[in-house]
């Protein structure tokens, strides 16, 4: 059984199997790993208010997340995707989870 249910603009898919929610703090662990797996370091390293610059973070590096961040996500939101334009204002781990859970809108 399929369904949809319209969220913030974003349709969220229902496979039958009971979802146990999306909220900031699987957005949090989210970014935290995928920004491990780019710049091969534990997650556990990774702290929510550390800057990209900190972390080694280079461009590429930010274009990797976002590509991974669509990808998961796309799966979860359809037609989830991060603005090129706000790019520029994500300097930490903390701006780009508080950008997801603002374009998903969760408050969980």
């Amino acid at each position: 059984m399929f369904a949809a249910v319209l969220t913030s603009g974003f349709v969220v898919a229902e496979t039958g199997v009971q979802d146990q929610g999306f909220g900031r703090p699987q957005v949090l662990e989210l970014v935290r790993g995928s920004l491990a797996d780019i710049l091969e370091r534990s997650p556990d390293d990774i702290a929510e208010g550390a800057s990209f610059a900190d972390l080694g973070a280079d461009s590429l590096a930010l274009i990797e997340l976002v590509e991974a961040l669509e990808k998961d996500l796309g799966g979860r939101f359809a037609g989830f995707r991060i603005d090129d334009e706000a790019l520029e204002d994500l300097k930490t781990v903390r701006d780009a989870v508080d950008y997801v859970v603002s374009k998903i809108g969760t408050t969980s």
